[in-house]
């Protein structure tokens, strides 16, 4: 069997996503974000009681004042949020920069009141501060940035969750919340001090944000521009998992024929084939987002690349292979990752410029090496700020608009 034989053979090995934690006010979130709750809901709320009508936001700052002055006189600022020039062992909070924090509602506990709870607006407004001044961050690590900005970002979602806001405002703010939550999380570098990051619990973040947008698109009217969009991340971020790839097929033609979730069953068939060519030509064409969405996949696919090769090429005298193939093969980020790559899989090198494939060296140990993904992810900003491509209201291609009922 030649290289292209290797490259197409066999099926991906799957592994299940780890189960999120259960969330406050009866938010069960499954391992995928699903409208329908249940084995693959989302974030789910117990709806009010008969005659109790939830309330409208109406405060305007990005954390309430009563907020500020309690984790002023506790010290549980945020170094993000306290006043610039502010020194000593008494920060104050910048009313600018302080966002609220998640905090778990007590059981038995009555509501927050309207003035504890920001409207729509100031929650798209926080939500794109949090985008252009804290993601954009250069003095601080990603795994601070993706921490502080998860948590504020949950905290967005349980705003909305506990008052009455129209389909479209929420969707909006749904959408805005989940790409920066995907764009902090993808900039999680391989060889980051995670810190305060713990990678299980934001991804059970990013499902509880797919959970909670694909339930508001199943429960309103519509239209929604940027629906197949975020469906189709939904299945970029499940990539190889039968039920995602369910959930999408359930979705109307109409929506499923829209060019972006088109590209993402493209990729989510190509994966699920073994047909590495294919996926790596479609990854190298996702925009920034989708690339964002499918980056945690692209690890293991390179290795099942690899191991393919191995299984194709490897002989007692041993084959050799240009590396340069292999940095095309898998869009890695030139010769010296396919280096590393080569090598952390027990492969020898001749020279600086080809590997060579022996009979029993490959071996796999541990998780397969990320990578920095700088030709598959973040060169597709293309100059763009992060702001610039959360706010985006439709994919240049344009998205199908789902039909109100009559």
């Amino acid at each position: 069997m030649g290289v292209g034989g290797a490259v197409r053979g066999a099926s991906w090995r799957l592994k299940g996503t780890p189960e999120p934690e259960m969330v406050a006010l009866n938010y069960n979130a499954g391992r995928l974000g699903s409208p329908a709750g249940g084995l693959v809901g989302g974030d789910k709320i117990r709806p009010p009681m008969s005659g109790c009508k939830l309330p409208v936001g109406t405060c305007p700052d990005m954390c309430p004042a009563a907020e500020r002055a309690q984790r002023e006189k506790e010290r549980r600022l945020h170094r993000f949020e306290v006043a610039p020039g502010c020194r000593g062992d008494r920060p104050r909070a910048d009313p600018q920069r302080a966002v609220k924090e998640y905090r778990r509602p007590a059981a038995g506990k009555a509501r927050p009141p309207p003035s504890q709870l920001r409207p729509p607006s100031v929650l798209l407004a926080t939500v794109r501060y949090l985008a252009g001044e804290v993601a954009e961050r250069a003095d601080a690590s990603s795994a601070e940035v993706a921490s502080f900005v998860a948590d504020r970002l949950r905290a967005v979602r349980l705003d909305l969750a506990l008052q009455d806001a129209g389909d479209a405002e929420a969707a909006g703010v749904l959408e805005a919340a989940l790409a920066v939550l995907l764009a902090v999380v993808a900039r999680l570098g391989p060889d980051a001090v995670r810190g305060p990051a713990d990678p299980v619990l934001l991804q059970a973040q990013v499902q509880e944000g797919f959970g909670s947008l694909r339930r508001c698109y199943a429960q309103g009217a519509g239209p929604h521009p940027r629906e197949a969009v975020f469906q189709g991340l939904f299945l970029l971020y499940n990539l190889g998992s039968v039920e995602a790839l369910h959930e999408v097929l359930q979705l109307p033609a109409a929506l499923r024929s829209c060019p972006a979730l088109r590209r993402a069953l493209a990729v989510d068939s190509a994966f699920r084939e073994g047909n590495t060519a294919r996926l790596f030509r479609l990854l190298r064409i996702l925009p920034y987002l989708q690339s964002c969405a499918v980056q945690c996949h692209i690890g293991r696919a390179r290795r099942e690349a690899l191991a393919r090769l191995a299984r194709a090429l490897s002989t007692p005298k041993g084959q050799t292979l240009p590396l340069g193939f292999m940095v095309h093969l898998l869009a890695l980020d030139g010769p010296e990752e396919a280096r590393d790559l080569c090598q952390a899989h027990g492969l020898p090198l001749d020279g600086q410029e080809r590997v060579v494939f022996l009979r029993g060296r490959y071996t796999e140990k541990g998780l397969p090496p990320a990578g920095t993904c700088s030709v598959l992810v973040a060169s597709k900003l293309g100059g763009r700020t992060l702001e610039e491509v959360v706010m985006a209201e439709e994919e240049d291609e344009g998205v199908a608009r789902r039909k109100s009922p009559a």
